[in-house]
């Protein structure tokens, strides 16, 4: 028998097909749901469900916990997304939770527990060498998660296991299809758990204002900044001769000002918040691919860093590139880091 391992589990396919594998391998399993939010009725959420996940850890035959969370979700996610959202920016509640709450508690738990190591049903892979654990890209280039992951510190890393990386979603579903497990007929988690409605409909203010074109004419009025984001151009309804989008948010002023889409395109930018999963940046200057949303391809770039600050020189410009987001700095399939866009890169001096 191996060393043991806590997985934690959502009551999805890829958290129970990763206790399968672990299981396979000869270690000893034990599975662990964290309770971060039930809106809408106990033990439920667009995200993950108790009893889903319990039934999965019946089915595999390992011991099952659930530990409740609420008070660190709301003070770690919640409150700083709806906080982004009432400044103007679009937070990334995701990674915010898997470094803060996530990964923190899964590790916390499996140390009080007497577990040498943790893992996740995500779609990355951890390479290690020369007792560091890298974070490298999943191999189903369309379930990749490793944007969300860049803030997991080494000390999670190092304990960490995530052998669904190595396998297609295909692989996943065949495996649990194989054994007829509950989670292979179970459809996939796309809404934030704990905003099914989306984020605006939990502000506390949702004030109409004026949209305003970059040339200073008002077109219209808006329904709250919350309901926007850099790039939008459904839902203005603005009469024009041209497509108009969401090119700034201003919260001192409640306006949204539009432009054409030309008007998106930056190639400089900066991000702080600077985390490193290999416990530092790879230099103080460096060439890296960059990413600044999930599901956009990674564009190269040169970045430099000042302070808590990296400073992104794209070779070529990116569309809506939006504040709150995560840029995260990739060398081929590895995660070298990432941070979070403030906005575009003003002059050192």
């Amino acid at each position: 028998m191996k060393d043991s391992v806590l997985v934690g589990m959502s009551g999805g396919v890829d958290s129970t097909v990763c206790a399968l594998l672990l299981l396979r391998q000869g270690y000893r399993v034990h599975g662990l749901t964290m309770w971060l939010w039930d809106p809408e009725g106990p033990m439920e959420n667009p995200c993950c469900s108790v009893n889903t996940a319990s039934l999965a850890a019946h089915e595999l035959g390992i011991p099952h916990d659930v530990v409740q969370a609420h008070d660190g979700f709301r003070r770690l996610v919640i409150e700083p997304t709806l906080e982004g959202y009432q400044t103007g920016i679009t937070p990334n509640p995701c990674a915010l939770c898997n470094s803060d709450v996530r990964f923190t508690m899964l590790a916390d738990q499996a140390t009080r527990r007497g577990f040498r190591y943790i893992a996740t049903g995500h779609h990355v892979r951890i390479i290690r060498r020369q007792g560091k654990a890298a974070l490298f890209r999943g191999r189903d280039p369309n379930k990749d998660q490793s944007y969300f992951l860049y803030s997991v510190g080494q000390d999670e890393l190092r304990r960490a296991l995530m052998p669904v990386g190595e396998l297609t979603k295909r692989d996943i579903r065949a495996l649990a299809e194989e054994l007829g497990l509950t989670a292979a007929r179970l459809p996939e988690s796309q809404d934030l758990c704990f905003a099914p409605s989306g984020v605006a409909a939990l502000l506390p203010r949702n004030t109409p204002g004026p949209i305003v074109h970059l040339s200073g004419h008002r077109l219209g009025t808006h329904k709250g900044l919350a309901q926007y984001t850099i790039g939008q151009r459904k839902g203005l309804s603005l009469r024009s001769p041209e497509p108009l989008y969401v090119v700034r948010l201003d919260p001192e002023t409640n306006t949204l000002v539009v432009g054409p889409e030309s008007e998106l395109y930056e190639r400089t930018f900066n991000a702080t918040n600077l985390r490193w999963p290999g416990g530092a940046p790879p230099a103080r200057a460096f060439r890296a691919s960059v990413q600044v949303r999930y599901r956009s391809p990674a564009q190269p770039a040169s970045v430099e860093l000042w302070k808590d600050t990296a400073y992104v020189q794209l070779d070529r410009p990116i569309r809506a590139i939006a504040p709150g987001q995560a840029a995260v700095f990739y060398r081929g399939d590895r995660v070298l880091g990432g941070g979070t866009i403030r906005g575009q890169s003003p002059s050192r001096g």
